[in-house]
């Protein structure tokens, strides 16, 4: 499967944030998004970088109760783990190995397209399993082998 099959399926969009909110703001659009993840951006097409939960976590853990009024842009990460639509699913995985990172942006050239999440990863391989399940109790059963 393709990354490009997982944003089909998922929708492609992401969430951005302006590189002068700051963390408080960024952390409430989290919650009320139920994400851990923004695209920090001066225009849908420009990315700067991004932002996730942990990296809020490390802001606060070295900055202590600053960090709340600290703006995107300060905290962000600039080393953007990046994959195309046309990698393969086991490629994406292989860069959030790689990175230690749970979130990989989809690009579509020099395009954002959106997010690649450790969760869809997951979403997507127990759905395989279970399909496979599903074959192998078929062919054990005979059902829909004629």
């Amino acid at each position: 499967m393709f990354v490009g099959d997982i944003m089909k399926n998922k929708g492609v969009g992401v969430i951005t944030v302006a590189p002068d909110q700051t963390m408080v703001e960024v952390l409430r659009l989290f919650r009320s998004n139920n994400i851990g993840f923004v695209v920090v951006s001066r225009s849908n097409n420009e990315y700067l970088g991004t932002l996730s939960e942990r990296d809020c976590c490390n802001a606060v853990a070295e900055y202590g109760a600053e960090a709340a009024m600290m703006r995107a842009a300060d905290v962000m990460n600039r080393s953007v783990a990046t994959c195309s639509t046309h990698d393969l699913l086991p490629v994406a995985m292989g860069i959030m190995t790689n990175r230690r990172t749970r979130h990989v942006l989809v690009m579509d050239g020099n395009e954002v397209i959106g997010v690649v999440s450790i969760g869809d990863v997951v979403k997507h391989r127990l759905d395989e399993a279970q399909r496979t399940e599903q074959d192998l109790q078929d062919y054990i059963c005979g059902n829909r082998y004629h």
